[in-house]
């Protein structure tokens, strides 16, 4: 049965042109990029030349680039970085609501497209807050934040703002507002296990990770050299053929989502009315557990996502969606897909008559929809 991968928000797969540019660093460039001798110097080079690349991508200094181990590692650094009191909001990926659930934080409520509203922002503001956190793109809807307005509120304020960028870089144009900005590599066509943290330059950082003087003494740790080639050469990939790909999948979203709308009756977009990133759609099937569907998919060969985490074994609901106002029923009946390069026009009406044979079999079975 020929499989389709309709799950890159999750994950992507690896390049080919970040596969041809790591193979040769890790088969040849094997040194310890801190080492003096010439292994270690030719490790050292690509590793500028890579931290280069990306700075290149964000518009900003070489020297403003931490490289780290991904994205969570990178949202990490910046919030426990920072200290003091934190402002972030309902959406967030756990990647920063673990971390403020360790910190003196105020969560903040978005409204029904997920957007979060910049004067409540504000109002959160306290004497002591030292940090504000709002991710650019939402990983499960799409949703896009207006960081740009949060940044000019966390300037006049003195205080420091990151933006988890992991879902926008890729997706949407970039223009950097913000002190901190979160990417990982494994959502671009590099690998898993490298993600960088931009720092404008001036901004206090305290480290998370100690033994030794890496990264300018903020994060310790031999340096990933090919995972930084990896993410470069992806970066690079970004910045050639980002905004035309953006076009291409988004004209195979708006595909699905047509195809599907116009032919099944009780489906809902969520977060629709939010400015959304062209690769996602998630969409609520009235009568539908989202387990049974997504197994129900996969039985025809479609990898997408319910969006929702486990716990001790029990599936709950999207934190997500219930932040956006849905009842835990509506939650557990809504499926993410989001597209990528290896998507095709032939690929999407696939998944939409899979889709529709799914639900028009769940639904004769469920037991709430009439």
């Amino acid at each position: 049965m020929e499989r389709f991968y309709f799950d890159h928000n999750a994950t992507t797969p690896i390049s080919p042109e970040v596969l041809e540019a790591m193979l040769p660093v890790m088969t040849e460039v094997y040194g310890n990029a801190s080492s003096m001798h010439h292994f270690g110097q030719a490790a050292r080079h690509k590793l500028d030349s890579a931290r280069r690349q990306v700075a290149q991508m964000f518009g900003a200094l070489p020297e403003e680039i931490v490289f780290t181990s991904g994205g969570t590692e990178a949202d990490n650094l910046a919030i426990f970085g920072v200290g003091g009191h934190l402002i972030t909001t309902a959406v967030e990926h756990p990647a920063v609501l673990g971390a403020a659930a360790q910190m003196d934080a105020t969560v903040v409520p978005v409204d029904g497209r997920g957007v979060v509203d910049p004067d409540a922002i504000r109002r959160a503001l306290r004497p002591d807050t030292k940090l504000i956190s709002v991710m650019h793109a939402n990983n499960e809807t799409g949703a896009i934040q207006p960081i740009e307005d949060i940044a000019r509120i966390a300037s006049d304020a003195g205080v420091v703002m990151h933006s988890d960028g992991v879902q926008a870089i890729g997706k949407i144009p970039v223009q950097l507002s913000t002190s901190l900005y979160a990417i990982s590599g494994h959502k671009i066509g590099a690998p898993k296990g490298v993600g960088a943290l931009y720092v404008r330059k001036g901004t206090s950082l305290r480290a998370m990770m100690y033994g030794g003087r890496h990264e300018r003494e903020r994060r310790a740790g031999t340096e990933n050299v090919a995972g930084a080639v990896g993410l470069a050469r992806a970066a690079q990939w970004v910045m050639e053929h980002g905004a035309a790909e953006a076009t291409r999948v988004g004209d195979l979203r708006d595909q699905l989502e047509t195809g599907i709308l116009s032919r099944l009756p009780d489906v809902h977009v969520n977060g629709l009315g939010a400015p959304r990133t062209s690769n996602t759609s998630n969409l609520r099937f009235d009568g539908i557990d989202s387990d049974a569907m997504l197994i129900a998919l996969d039985l025809r060969g479609f990898a997408v996502s319910s969006g929702a985490a486990c716990s001790s074994g029990a599936p709950e609901p999207s934190h997500v969606l219930l932040a956006m106002g849905l009842t835990r029923e509506q939650a557990r009946s809504s499926i993410r897909f989001s597209l990528g390069r290896t998507n095709t026009a032939e690929q999407v009406d696939a998944l939409v008559e899979a889709v529709i044979e799914s639900v028009a079999h769940l639904r004769k079975l469920s037991p709430t929809y009439v």
